[in-house]
């Protein structure tokens, strides 16, 4: 029979390019690390095992250039695979301090196994090669990998430069190939961020899809017939498809949504903030600064004063109930909206990966369970990717969307603010430089040493334009970090810049550049010209 509808789950993995080999250790370093222990990892245990077992499903996965970088560069990867090794030696140690505490030494040893696992899985399943291990799952034909812009840039704003934005469309689809050893199908915009002048870009670097916000669609021109559920056709000819928000919000949603139930793990609570630094010396950063250790004992629990002791069972009852009450929901949504349409709908639902596992230390758990309740429980909708259901359902109507993004009230406030303008002068002036210089070499041929600073100055100017560091500016997180990045690579790219205008190139110079930002080393630095 078949379904009545269609259910596209996509999840973004994305973090900013943080790799500081000037020192032994760096504390941002750690966002991949953790992502890697608590996130990636798990996924991929899941949907191998989704796999293994011939569950019928499918899934779209953003691996954002940076991302994909990050965890095939192999400095990176040695110090993941210290990260690990040290987390499962506190685990160890902290089996012996609280093997006479009852609850808490249950979830040490919890803990324990876990780690031990994950880092057998990165070490000697998976061969420190995450991106590779997603691969596979994209050639069994389960997982459907995306790309994103190169850095992440927050394409809207560069809209002025439109070289710029060009570069990281193109840099981006050439860094895929790449990895995958194919073309990309779809593309996440970063922020879920649209303006007009991108589906040009996108149609001639052949992307055939992209997510735009609900009020993306529903306010393009002319109206869409089905709302957000159908994917429409742009002028240009890739397919824009609205994030649905009902489903978002049941996961998302601060009031409502399933990670706030009393029964999962807290995020907050954390040994690396209860212990002594004595205890803790091992796995500080050498000034003793505490940070997150990944081990946390407290569940939610709800309410003022001491929370209670995180049980695992419980945590895998709510699990098994909140799986079940989205499947429910999406087939009561699938259902009422088949009444309401001539064609089978489809819902979207993204998220960002580091959602699960990460801050809902349950999600990849969530996931599995649904996944597997959506494909035995249920008839009414079947799980697909945009690329299959485009596939299947070629015919559609042409709208024009409007600019939006899925920022805080829907536009470029989260990324354009008091706390961040600042920047975006000198991201232009880059840019103008940027196109201009390539415009200059296009026509005569650099020599060696020229075309690798040519490559440096794009790869600095991407770096700048990361939207990771206006977004930090904008919340505080980080803000010092975030600041210090924009202002660095900028000042790298304006010393390049005159460098080669004078042809006094300085190769010193030139390779601690290199050495420090050594992302896409194939680079085309003609895509801005």
């Amino acid at each position: 029979m078949a379904p009545t509808g269609y259910l596209a789950l996509l999840l973004h993995a994305h973090l900013p390019y943080v790799r500081h080999p000037e020192y032994d250790s760096f504390l941002e370093e750690d966002w991949l690390f953790e992502a890697v222990a608590e996130t990636y990892l798990p996924l991929l245990q899941m949907l191998h095992g989704l796999a293994d077992d011939a569950v019928p499903f499918q899934l779209t996965l953003t691996l954002s250039p940076t991302l994909c970088h990050m965890l095939r560069d192999p400095l990176l990867q040695a110090r993941t695979e210290r990260y690990l090794e040290l987390s499962v030696e506190l685990a160890r140690r902290e089996m012996a301090r609280t093997q006479d505490s009852g609850a808490v030494g249950e979830v040490a040893r919890f803990y324990f196994h876990r780690l031990t696992q994950c880092r057998r899985d990165y070490v000697e399943r998976w061969g420190r090669d995450l991106v590779g291990a997603f691969g596979a799952l994209q050639e069994r034909g389960v997982l459907e990998i995306i790309t994103c812009a190169a850095t992440h840039g927050f394409l809207p704003l560069m809209e002025t430069f439109p070289e710029a934005l060009r570069a990281q469309i193109l840099i981006a689809r050439d860094h895929y190939r790449e990895m995958f050893g194919r073309d990309p199908r779809g593309i996440w915009l970063p922020e879920c961020a649209y303006t007009p002048c991108l589906d040009a870009v996108l149609a001639e670097a052949n992307l055939r899809w992209f997510v735009v916000d609900s009020h993306g669609v529903m306010f393009g021109q002319p109206r869409p017939r089905y709302a957000i559920y159908a994917p429409v056709f742009t002028p240009s000819g890739p397919a824009a498809f609205g994030r649905d928000r009902e489903s978002s919000r049941q996961v998302w949603s601060a009031q409502e949504g399933y990670p706030g139930d009393p029964a999962y793990r807290d995020f907050y609570r954390d040994i690396g903030f209860d212990l002594s630094t004595e205890y803790l010396r091992d796995f500080l950063l050498a000034d003793g600064t505490r940070k997150f250790t990944g081990l946390k004992y407290h569940r939610i629990t709800g309410g003022g004063g001491e929370k209670e002791i995180y049980n695992r069972a419980w945590a895998m009852g709510a699990v098994d109930a909140h799986a079940g009450h989205f499947m429910g929901a999406r087939v009561a949504q699938i259902q009422d909206l088949r009444e309401n349409m001539n064609v089978a709908p489809i819902v979207l639902s993204p998220f960002d990966a580091e959602l699960f596992g990460h801050w809902w230390f349950e999600g990849p758990e969530f996931l599995n369970l649904f996944i597997r309740k959506a494909a035995y429980d249920q008839t009414a909708f079947t799980m697909t990717t945009p690329t299959a259901y485009l596939a299947a359902h070629d015919t559609q109507q042409i709208v024009a969307p409007s600019p939006s993004s899925w920022g805080h009230m829907g536009y470029w406030e989260v990324w354009l603010d008091d706390s961040n303008s600042w920047i975006y002068p000198h991201l232009h002036m880059a840019a103008r430089r940027m196109t201009e210089t390539a415009r200059r070499f296009i026509a005569t041929p650099p020599d060696v040493l020229t075309e690798r600073a040519l490559r440096q100055m794009a790869r600095e100017l991407l770096l700048a334009q990361s939207s990771d560091w206006a977004f930090l500016m904008k919340t505080g997180t980080a803000r010092n970090y975030a600041t210090k990045r924009t202002k660095d690579h900028l000042l790298r790219f304006l010393r390049l810049y005159d460098l080669v205008h004078a042809r006094d190139l300085d190769e010193a110079f030139l390779l601690n550049c290199e050495w420090r930002d050594n992302l896409f080393p194939n680079l085309d630095w003609r895509h801005y010209a």
